[in-house]
C-alpha cells in the first residue's frame, strides 16, 4: 500500500517560506493568491494491505520523525486504498 504524507507548519505559526512565495507570486503577476502554506511530502510504500494498520504506523512515523508536531501538522493520504 502507498501512502502520501504532508506536512505544514500549523496555522498559528509563521510561515516565511509561504509568505515568500506569495510575494513573488504576486510580482509576476498573480495577484489573485491569497495564502500559500509550504510544506514538504512524503510518498511511502509500506508492505501491507491493511489501512488500518497503514495508518497507525505511519501516524507513529509522523509523531517520531517526519513532523516536528510542535510546529507543524501533518495529513495522511492511503493512495492505494481508503483514505485515513
Amino acid at each position: 500500500m502507498k501512502a502520501r504524507v504532508t506536512v505544514y507548519p500549523r496555522r498559528e505559526i509563521l510561515d516565511p517560506q509561504g509568505k515568500a512565495i506569495q510575494g513573488a507570486l504576486s510580482r509576476i503577476g498573480f495577484s489573485e493568491v491569497r495564502e500559500v502554506r509550504a510544506g514538504k511530502s512524503f510518498e511511502i510504500d509500506l508492505g501491507t494491505d491493511d489501512a488500518q494498520s497503514a495508518g497507525e504506523r505511519l501516524a507513529q512515523m509522523c509523531e517520531k520523525l517526519l513532523a516536528n508536531t510542535v510546529v507543524e501538522e501533518y495529513r495522511i493520504e492511503l493512495v492505494n486504498g481508503a483514505g485515513a
